[in-house]
């Protein structure tokens, strides 16, 4: 069983009420074989909500603001938190996260800037389950490391 943010298997949880439905990623869990959360959702955000970035302060902190001002950390990192609880209660080892996302990105997310500027780094869902001995990739990492697999 992997883990799968829940808007690449074609659940509307994005931001914006839509999904990043991937053909591969929806296929596995038609197949059982994946578990979809979205850790914004399971932090308390609605959907649809207002988009959200990591902005770094100037004090080495960094906070989730919505693009109309408000602080959502908490809700990012309670969404985290839960994320991980369910990890450790089904087993999961793995996760197919959504790139660039302030809770999902994995190696890159978006500045803060709202300009679509990416910087490295990792959402807070995405980096709590990385300290936590969970492997994460990318959908195309995973598609890239399931086909090698096969072969």
């Amino acid at each position: 069983m992997v883990l799968i943010s829940a808007c690449l298997a074609g659940i509307n949880c994005k931001y914006n009420g839509e999904s990043n439905a991937d053909p591969v990623i929806t296929e596995l869990l038609q197949t059982g074989k994946a578990l979809p959360v979205c850790p914004e959702v399971l932090g308390g955000l609605g959907i649809p909500r207002p988009a959200c970035e990591q902005v770094n302060k100037p004090d080495g902190t960094h906070r989730i603001m919505s693009i109309d001002g408000i602080d959502v950390t908490e809700a990012f990192e309670h969404g985290a938190h839960r994320t991980l609880a369910i990890c450790k209660a089904a087993g999961i080892t793995e996760a197919i996260l959504q790139e660039r996302s302030p809770s999902c990105g994995k190696d890159q997310i978006y500045d803060g800037t709202f300009s679509g500027t990416l910087i490295p780094g990792n959402g807070r869902a995405a980096h709590l389950l990385l300290d936590h001995g969970i492997k994460v990739y990318t959908k195309d990492e995973w598609i890239n490391k399931v086909g090698k697999e096969q072969v």
